[in-house]
């Protein structure tokens, strides 16, 4: 047995994709990933690309091992959102068809929640997958987050703000996207740069002030001496703030006190027999029902109420597919430790692919 042991820990640590195939992943890149690397919302009439999406398809590339996809969807990005260079700027955030018919970057402006999640991929796949010029891409990329995207604001501390301009507005006013910063990402920057370890409170206390009914939104404005209030609605972007809430490790501080906060929502789910389309963070109301990706989204924080319930019908189009994708991931492929590092779920020595 003592011979064996060495086996048991490779077998550990073997990558998925080899025992695990992962449906999902292949169903979107058929429907919304080009042959050279492009992800397309085909919700949008002008099929037009965004840096969320590349973003998001380099992470389930590295969640499913699949090296040839991360090197398509990265020499994409590269070479169209950001010159050639992705470590020398950020990335524009929209790219598709001018009204000449000439497809380009039509808007050059930043989206952070992109550059983030960017970053996170590749250090974890320089990571796992022992490419240092990943990880010298995603240190560089995070180093011009700091510089261009972040902000001290008085009484909260360092945020990233969505994007490099346009969100600093007159009288102090700053406007913010709670579903943008993700604990379990600072946790693994704080190891290429302690100064991220900075922004850990700054966004428990975004979280929690900007949700004062435990309902977050999509939207929040901060204004100095004021601290940090909910724009009217959250949906479509506030269910992330949930979905990474239920993918932080059990293990992380800050996670206990924050689901206890978020624990509203899990009431209104009970109350209403279906997840929300729309909440009021300002009043604490909740009405319509949620498309099928928002029941995904919510799987990971409170899989035994969520997945008793009769789902909406369309699972389809490029957003439902993205929050499928992110939960079953976490479900089945990888999940952050304490540390942020993706860890292989493993049952019984081998990957669970129910």
């Amino acid at each position: 047995m003592k011979r064996l042991g060495p086996l048991f820990l490779l077998l550990a640590v073997l990558p998925l994709e080899a025992a695990c195939p992962w449906p999902l992943w292949q169903t979107f890149q058929q429907t919304h990933v080009s042959a050279d690397g492009r992800v397309i919302d085909h919700g949008r009439e002008d099929k037009a690309t965004t840096s969320e999406g590349q973003a998001y398809g380099l992470f389930f590339a590295l969640l499913a091992d699949d090296r040839p996809a991360f090197a398509r969807l990265l020499q994409w990005t590269e070479n169209n959102l950001s010159a050639g260079r992705l470590d020398q700027g950020l990335p524009a955030w929209l790219w598709g068809r001018r009204q000449d018919g000439q497809w380009t970057v039509l808007d050059d402006n930043s989206a952070s929640d992109a550059d983030l999640w960017l970053a996170y991929a590749l250090l974890e796949a320089g990571r796992m997958w022992q490419k240092p010029e990943y990880q010298q891409t995603g240190r560089q990329l995070l180093a011009n987050v700091r510089k261009h995207e972040s902000l001290r604001l008085p009484g909260i501390g360092w945020v990233v703000l969505p994007g490099r301009k346009g969100f600093q507005e007159e009288e102090g006013r700053v406007r913010l996207n709670p579903s943008y910063p993700v604990l379990f990402h600072w946790r693994r920057f704080a190891q290429e740069d302690s100064w991220w370890q900075r922004l850990i409170p700054a966004t428990v206390k975004q979280l929690k002030q900007s949700a004062p009914h435990g309902l977050a939104p999509d939207w929040a404005v901060y204004r100095l001496g004021k601290g940090i209030r909910p724009e009217a609605v959250g949906s479509y972007d506030a269910i992330r703030v949930y979905l990474w809430l239920g993918m932080l490790s059990p293990a992380d501080p800050e996670r206990t006190a924050l689901v206890a906060h978020f624990r509203p929502m899990l009431e209104h789910v009970r109350r209403l027999g279906h997840v929300p389309l729309k909440t009021r963070p300002q009043t604490g109301q909740a009405e319509g029902q949620g498309p099928a990706g928002f029941y995904a989204a919510l799987e990971p924080l409170w899989a035994e109420t969520v997945m008793r319930l009769t789902r909406a019908a369309d699972g389809s189009g490029y957003y439902n597919q993205v929050l499928r994708l992110f939960a079953e991931g976490w479900r089945q492929r990888y999940r952050p430790d304490a540390r942020g590092r993706l860890q292989a779920v493993v049952s019984k020595g081998q990957a669970d692919c129910s």
